[in-house]
Order: structure tokens, then C-alpha cells, then sequence
């Protein structure tokens, strides 16, 4: 008999085409970070010099519409995977 204060590992069973689509949203949402960052940062340099504020305000606006995307992403991959097949619970945490 079994003791039952002993704890197995979870398994989940994820097939090859959900694994890779997974990796695929999981990179989308890694290169858009990247340019969040990017704008974000190459705006607050142009505010250092008078004449690149209005370029680093044009800066900052696309670091806000990256940041936006982030949740689309993660919404578009949530829909793709229920559409496979039923997903397996995922953590808030997700990319």
C-alpha cells in the first residue's frame, strides 16, 4: 500500500506541436521585452539633449503601444492552445 503523505511529480503530456508553439509565443514575447526596453531607454537619452525631446516623447510612445502588445500576445497564445486542444493549467506567471 501506498503512503499517501508521499508526493509524485506532476506530469503533464504536452505534444511536439504545442511544445513548439508555445517556444514560438514564448520568443514573440521575449523580442517584444526587448524592444520595450529599448525604446524606453533610447528615449530617456534623447531627453538628456534638447533638440531629440520630441524624437525621445516618439520613443516613449512606442515603448507604451510595446508594452501593450505583451498581453495580446499572451491572449492570442491562450486562445491558439484552447483551439489544439484542452490546455493544461498554466501558471499567471507566463512569459
Amino acid at each position: 500500500m501506498r503512503d499517501p503523505t508521499t508526493s509524485t511529480p506532476s506530469r503533464w503530456h504536452i505534444g511536439h506541436g504545442e511544445l513548439l508553439l508555445r517556444h514560438r509565443y514564448e520568443t514573440a514575447s521575449i523580442v517584444n521585452d526587448i524592444l520595450v526596453a529599448t525604446w524606453f531607454i533610447a528615449g530617456s537619452i534623447m531627453f538628456f539633449h534638447p533638440a531629440m525631446f520630441n524624437l525621445g516623447t516618439w520613443m516613449f510612445l512606442l515603448g507604451s503601444i510595446e508594452l501593450a502588445i505583451r498581453p495580446t500576445i499572451r491572449m492570442i497564445r491562450h486562445v491558439h492552445l484552447r483551439r489544439l486542444h484542452h490546455a493544461v493549467d498554466e501558471s499567471d506567471q507566463d512569459f
